[in-house]
Parts: structure tokens; C-alpha cells; sequence
């Protein structure tokens, strides 16, 4: 039976690994812990815990790719916005948390964080509390959906979870287009294309 755990952590964990949207983490929780019938206490604890190392890893490797696809430009941009974040003291943990809790894609907040050489200190705690917060409510509908199987899995591909990844690869396009020192310091908002080496 350890081994339908160790899925669960593994899953969710390749999701939130890649720097772009894929389908939430809970989906995986929720499938994996009808399918097999799992503790739901347990698939929440060990898929979280998955999805922040899946997110830790994502911090730590995008500096290194983002310097050879993006140019000199784009990422002191990304830095500059990220001095930002850091400065906010509480209230970023707070914007990471509140973040964190919507029904939104967090991978362009990990790849910013990453791309800004956050320590992932900064950005984790917050999301943590958020994404046991998010995936708990999640996993526990999941469960109610029990009985209505064959509506879950009609209903993973529709307008909902088409939305949020629309939505995070805005934000993903947002967080690369969007001159971020000019809008910050000039309150201009102003976009960039030529980001690419």
C-alpha cells in the first residue's frame, strides 16, 4: 500500500516541477486517492509535501535556464521585481499566501521568484500554509465526488480548469512582457518582446 503513497508524491511533485501550467496537484490527490482509496489526511500531507519540493526545485533551476533563454534585460527586469518582493517584508508572505490559496496556477510565482534569485525561503513558508489550505478543501471535494466518478473526470477538461491555464500562462506572459522596473519606478506601464537571447 506504501507505494500508492509514494505515487501520489511523485505525481504531485512532477506537476508543480515544470515551469509551465499543467493541471493542479490536487487533481492528481484527488485521482489517486479515489482510485485506490487512500487516507485523505495522508494524500494531502505527502501531496503537498511533494508539490513544495516540486516547487523548490523549480526556484533553484530557473536562474540557470532563464539566463540562456531570456536576455540580459528580461532577467535584471524579473531581479528588479523580485528586490521588490523582497522588501515587502510580511506583506509579500502574505501576497504569496493569499496567491497561494486562489484558484490560480503558482507557477509564474515560482518562476519569477526563481528567475529573481530568491532564496525559496522567502517564497515557500507562505505557500506551504496556502497549498495545504487549497489542496485539503480540494481533496476533501474530491472524496464527496466519489459517487459522481464519471462527472469528475468529464468535468477535469472544462471551462474551469481551461480558465486557470489561460490564466497562468497570462500571468506567465505578464511576468516576461511587462517592463516591471519602468511600471515600478516610472508608474509606466510599457512591454518588452525582445526578451530572448
Amino acid at each position: 500500500m506504501w507505494w500508492q503513497y509514494f505515487l501520489v508524491f511523485i505525481c504531485s511533485m512532477a506537476v508543480d516541477i515544470v515551469p509551465f501550467p499543467l493541471p493542479p496537484a490536487f487533481t492528481v490527490m484527488v485521482l489517486l486517492q479515489i482510485v485506490f482509496k487512500l487516507n485523505i489526511w495522508a494524500v494531502v500531507g505527502i501531496g503537498v509535501a511533494g508539490s513544495v519540493l516540486g516547487r523548490y526545485i523549480l526556484t533553484l533551476y530557473v536562474p540557470k535556464i532563464s539566463n540562456k533563454i531570456f536576455n540580459r534585460t528580461k532577467n535584471e527586469d524579473v531581479e528588479f521585481l523580485g528586490e521588490k518582493m523582497k522588501q515587502g517584508g510580511w506583506k509579500s508572505h502574505a501576497g504569496i499566501l493569499l496567491y497561494s490559496l486562489l484558484p490560480l496556477p503558482t507557477t509564474p510565482l515560482f518562476i519569477a521568484g526563481g528567475m529573481a534569485k530568491m532564496k525559496p525561503i522567502q517564497i515557500i513558508p507562505a505557500f506551504i500554509v496556502g497549498k495545504f489550505i487549497s489542496d485539503s478543501i480540494a481533496v476533501f471535494m474530491g472524496e464527496y465526488a466519489v459517487a459522481n466518478t464519471t462527472k469528475l473526470f468529464e468535468g477535469m477538461v472544462d471551462w474551469k480548469s481551461m480558465t486557470g491555464l489561460v490564466l497562468g500562462i497570462l500571468l506567465i506572459c505578464a511576468l516576461l512582457f511587462i517592463d516591471w522596473r519602468e511600471l515600478i519606478q516610472h508608474k509606466k506601464f510599457k512591454l518588452k518582446f525582445k526578451i530572448w537571447k
